[in-house]
């Protein structure tokens, strides 16, 4: 029996990923990922399991890398405010090929919705850790005097949340990086005090 070649798994990981975050789950069949990921069918199964357990592992991985990148940019600025502009306008990458790939959490609700259990707690936790943290930015705004105080302060995390996803659909659909760093402004300006 032939000893399974070794492979840098989480090399391979990112590789999946990105087959996945640019053709969807649908669209990406085990052919596409062993061809990325340079490995064998066989050592696709028994390093990851199906198709399937492999897309959560590479969403969980992509979560943990933009999770870190919103929050690093949320609190990138002394001023809230600014530090809510930077997590919008960080969103809308300047780079075509990353443009066009767009966002791979977005893109599991979009295939999979609420019928995947595992997928909805995956969603909802890495949602919920920023969640909390733009909140908290945005009550250290109303204290500063930047965000209207009139604002309740999750349901305004859930407004940035939403927006969010706005700008990243559009990222994908071709929007210009001007367009979006000016709406990444609207939404931001939105919260100012009077």
């Amino acid at each position: 029996m032939a000893r399974p070649r070794e492979f840098d798994r989480d090399a391979a990981l990112e590789k999946a990923m990105r087959v996945f975050w640019a053709k969807g789950f649908a669209a990406t069949s085990t052919d596409d990922l062993i061809q990325a990921m340079g490995i064998g069918r066989q050592s696709l199964y028994n390093a990851f399991g199906g198709k399937q357990d492999l897309y959560r592992e590479a969403l969980a991985a992509y979560q943990r890398g933009t999770i870190s990148g919103h929050l690093r940019r949320l609190d990138s600025r002394a001023s809230p405010i600014e530090g809510l502009y930077e997590l919008l306008h960080g969103l809308t990458p300047q780079d075509d090929a990353e443009r066009a790939l767009g966002c791979m959490g977005v893109g599991s609700v979009s295939e999979f919705g609420t019928g995947d259990p595992a997928l909805v707690e995956q969603r909802g936790k890495a949602g919920s850790l920023l969640g909390t943290r733009i909140a908290d930015r945005i009550r250290e705004g109303q204290g500063a005097g930047e965000i209207d105080p009139g604002l309740d302060s999750v349901q305004t995390a859930a407004f940035i949340q939403m927006t969010m996803t706005g700008l990243q659909l559009a990222a994908r659909g071709g929007a210009g990086s001007e367009d979006l760093a000016a709406m990444a402004r609207f939404a931001v300006d939105r919260l100012r005090k009077g």
